[in-house]
């Protein structure tokens, strides 16, 4: 305590005593003092006491890849929606190629004193990306709560859409149609989600040719390139990693003339707003976003009371919505 108390003493230019009234919550000290005492603190990486954790701005930052694809925004709506109910601001931080990056939004929220953070879809999902960042917020005791499949090391608390049993309810309707072509298009090799898509699929039909799944960048043109390949192999059913993905498919299937659904099948997944009116309406397999960001903010809001929550990641499970981008397979 004497040692923390000097380091925080010397980095404000104050004395002990003073840091000692502010950590006391005793009066006698000025707002700037005050603040600046427990700036020190946040950024020296000493827990701030139980008292006067909720002083962090009560400000929560909400880290997003994108906002193209719709489930993005969806998430943010709910998660924002619940923040405000417990009196917590979100400030929506949103990547953009060649902008901010994800490290960069999390040393201006650590500048902001946020309460914590929540990311929904991220760096933490990519197996080779860097990582440093997240471990700078743990070594703040900053609370965080991880969306959808993150890597093991990391040690946040994580709220998931349950990818095997996506996956299972998509093959066994398209296997239910006729199917025997099936082919993935998936993310990139080092995303954990996708990793874990495919190990279902496998667990499922056995072994899988290389030649039937596809990595793509996660958008309409990525899900377009990998399609193009796995219909020049034969695939009649495409299982894709998002909608944006399995939108991409249907407009490679098109460009070469194939009809969908009585041709090409297409599974999305998340369900994002407006598939239901896409040409023909998108069979996906939901994921229940009220229920997910409600759980991370629940998770997170524990955290900023001071409460110790497992480091566990809770299991949410999907549901398969079938549409007119499914039907029989082609007779050969």
């Amino acid at each position: 305590m004497t040692r923390r108390l000097a380091e925080v003493a010397k980095k404000v230019g104050v004395s002990q005593a003073t840091v000692s009234r502010v950590l006391n919550n005793k009066p006698g000290v000025s707002e700037a003092t005050r603040q600046a005492v427990l700036s020190a603190l946040d950024v020296l990486g000493y827990e701030r006491p139980t008292q006067l954790r909720g002083e962090r701005a009560r400000l929560v930052g909400l880290v997003l890849p994108e906002l193209q694809n719709p489930i993005f925004p969806a998430f943010a709506e709910v998660i924002g929606g619940a923040l405000a109910q417990l009196g917590l601001t979100p400030v929506l931080c949103t990547q953009t190629k060649g902008g901010v990056s994800e490290a960069d939004y999390v040393t201006l929220l650590l500048h902001q004193q946020v309460s914590g953070v929540v990311f929904a879809g991220g760096l933490y999902a990519q197996s080779d990306a860097p990582h440093d960042h997240y471990r700078l917020l743990a070594d703040r005791n900053i609370p965080v709560v991880l969306i959808n499949a993150a890597i093991a090391h990391l040690g946040f608390p994580g709220v998931s859409c349950d990818d095997a049993v996506a996956v299972e309810q998509a093959w066994r309707h398209l296997a239910s149609l006729g199917h025997e072509r099936i082919g993935l298009v998936l993310g990139p090799n080092d995303h954990v989600p996708s990793a874990r898509k495919l190990a279902a699929a496998r667990a499922i039909a056995g072994e899988i040719p290389e030649e039937f799944v596809a990595r793509a960048i996660f958008s309409i043109e990525g899900g377009h390139a990998a399609a193009a390949k796995l219909i020049d192999r034969g695939v009649t059913g495409f299982i894709c990693a998002s909608d944006p993905l399995a939108l991409g498919v249907v407009r490679a299937a098109r460009r070469r003339g194939l009809d969908v659904p009585s041709q090409i099948s297409v599974v999305g997944y998340d369900d994002s707003a407006l598939m239901n009116c896409t040409e023909p309406p998108l069979t996906t397999v939901r994921q229940p976003i009220e229920s997910m960001g409600k759980a991370a903010v629940e998770l997170l809001h524990a955290q900023i009371g001071g409460s110790s929550v497992p480091a566990d990641e809770l299991l949410f499970e999907p549901e398969l919505v079938v549409r007119g981008s499914t039907a029989q397979a082609p007779r050969l």
